[in-house]
């Protein structure tokens, strides 16, 4: 998945130089072709990016419980008597 995803980003980043180029010579169809590329660099390489980033993580250690608030205490009162 890694290297799927490195390739998809170099592919992207490729047509957006394309149609940066083909900007120059045709403004309509440069601007068409730099859309299309935002377009599925926002909304199919960033939630695939996403998921493989998040896929086994438990949410629970990222969110604000009793436990976390309590072990976060703990932490910053240990670094404040150093």
């Amino acid at each position: 998945m890694k290297i799927f995803l490195r390739i998809f980003f170099i592919v992207l980043l490729f047509n957006l130089v394309v149609g940066y180029i083909v900007k120059s010579k045709d403004v309509i169809i440069g601007n068409k072709w730099i859309g299309v590329t935002v377009f599925i660099s926002f909304f199919i390489f960033m939630p695939i990016f996403l998921y493989h980033g998040w896929k086994d993580k438990k949410l629970e250690n990222y969110s604000l419980s009793k436990e976390n608030l309590q072990k976060m205490r703990e932490t910053i009162e240990k670094n404040n008597f150093k």
